[in-house]
């Protein structure tokens, strides 16, 4: 008996995650400028850039990520009107904002970098696939780094620590987390990579509001 369409959908995501990860191939991510260090988090300005979203009401962190990036790779392997295939980039970005489902659950928006030749005019996705090209203005991130799997038992967790690092920083009053759009998570790994994965978490800051001086653009 074969398999299951589910299943067979599946097993040929994770080997193309596999062939497409930053180990198989040069995978370009968005640039930026560190402006800040600290043991435990950095501060990075962002040039602006243009990501593709697949928002996801699922109630968890996990499968909300899954599911959107199956969305996302059938846009890359060519599901948009000029038929184009696009080069896989890193990380994939899952945004959380709490409280915005179903009875007070969060709500995702998972999204990749659009390669550079895609940054001015993204291809227009299927209709299907319920995809929308985001303009990010230049800005600041705060970004604390995790190792493992990203998982929804730990990703609140690290948040937290971020958070906690900020307040205890020049950086405390750069955040309104919790808030409507308080987080991301960032994974820059294929799924069978086990050891030294890497994950960030990103919180929007303001630059403005502390004494470095450093103006988004």
């Amino acid at each position: 008996m074969g398999m299951q369409r589910p299943a067979v959908l599946s097993l040929l995501l994770l080997v193309a995650l596999a062939l497409l990860s930053p180990a198989a191939r040069c995978s370009e991510s968005p640039q930026y400028t560190t402006v800040h260090a600290e043991s435990d988090f950095e501060v990075r300005l962002y040039h602006d850039t243009v990501w593709m979203s697949a928002p996801s009401d699922h109630t968890s962190f996990h499968v909300a990520t899954k599911l959107g990036f199956h969305r996302l790779f059938q846009y890359l392997m060519g599901a948009n009107l000029n038929s184009s295939r696009i080069r896989m980039t890193t990380p994939i970005l899952t945004s959380i904002v709490p409280g915005a489902g179903l009875l007070q659950s969060s709500t995702y928006f998972v999204r990749l970098y659009l390669p550079t030749q895609f940054q001015a005019s993204p291809p227009v996705p299927l209709p299907e696939l319920n995809l929308r090209p985001d303009k990010w203005p230049g800005h600041c991130i705060a970004v604390r780094s995790f190792s493992g799997y990203a998982r929804d038992k730990n990703v609140v967790d690290e948040a937290d620590e971020l958070a906690l690092s900020l307040s205890r920083s020049s950086w405390g009053n750069s955040t309104n987390y919790p808030s409507r759009n308080a987080y991301s998570i960032a994974q820059y790994n294929s799924p069978f990579r086990i050891i030294g994965r890497v994950n960030e978490v990103w919180f929007d800051v303001d630059c403005k509001s502390t004494s470095t001086g450093v103006e988004a653009y």
